[in-house]
């Protein structure tokens, strides 16, 4: 979506006369010099709480550009429920389609899973980029709330954190499973509130750690014959939830 800019701080009208917003550092900079922005040009900001801000351009600096605020219109482009998406980080540029990929499916957060087989272990630097990368994708999908990208969790951790979730479901091959292991082929259900959905490494989670999930009443999910690299898996699960 076109004009659309966030703005790191939370925007509040005032009753005693118009709201004035400055824009810095990148933002401000692709206005100036890669937009051309001029005074009296039209754009829309959001600030990550809902809400859009529809804004004037007053003055644009050489490092900054000043606006006005004319308007806030509460756009809600939130899935019914809310998803949350545990998943173990596939390698390098993989990273950031997949958190571009699940902000514009709706995601409500990202969990980053440390398992025995991960294959990548974030580091702050790293989820740091993908924040960022939750923004850019925010302004081109129309997102008005930001995905959360939360802080690294260990596979045992996640399981007794989410112990009381209602709703839990699990990425894993049939082919991969011990035997006796019942897997859901039905789709999701259709409960409200939030849903949990997890996926693991390229190499699959360990038997062990397949385990500990049953353990804790997780249901398995088949995805079809084939084996899914991990961002597949994730999205075809997001997706999944977000048909029902």
């Amino acid at each position: 979506m076109a004009n659309r800019y966030y703005i790191d701080q939370r925007v509040r009208l005032s009753s005693e006369g118009p709201t004035q917003v400055t824009l810095r550092g990148s933002v401000a900079h692709h206005l100036i010099h890669v937009m051309r922005v001029k005074t009296g040009a039209h754009v829309v900001l959001f600030d990550g709480s809902g809400a859009e801000f529809s804004s004037q351009v007053g003055r644009v600096g050489r490092s900054d550009v000043e606006l006005t605020v004319l308007q806030r219109n509460v756009i809600d482009r939130e899935l019914p429920r809310r998803v949350a998406l545990a998943v173990s980080l596939p390698k390098g540029d993989r990273q950031r389609w997949l958190v571009e990929k699940a902000v514009e499916l709706g995601v409500a957060e990202v969990i980053p899973l440390a398992t025995s087989r991960s294959v990548a272990q974030p580091v702050q630097q790293a989820l740091d980029r993908l924040r960022r990368a939750v923004i850019e994708a925010s302004k081109q999908c129309g997102r008005n709330r930001l995905m959360a990208i939360a802080e690294p969790v260990a596979w045992s951790d996640f399981i007794e954190a989410t112990r009381n979730e209602p709703q839990r479901l699990l990425a894993h091959p049939p082919s991969v499973s011990p035997p006796g292991t019942r897997h859901r082929h039905d789709g999701f259900p259709e409960p409200a509130g939030r849903i949990v959905v997890a996926v693991g490494p390229e190499g699959g989670l360990a038997t062990e750690e397949v385990a500990l999930a049953t353990e804790a009443h997780w249901r398995l999910v088949a995805l079809g014959p084939r084996i899914l690299r991990t961002e597949t898996a994730a999205l075809v699960m997001v997706a999944l939830a977000n048909a029902r």
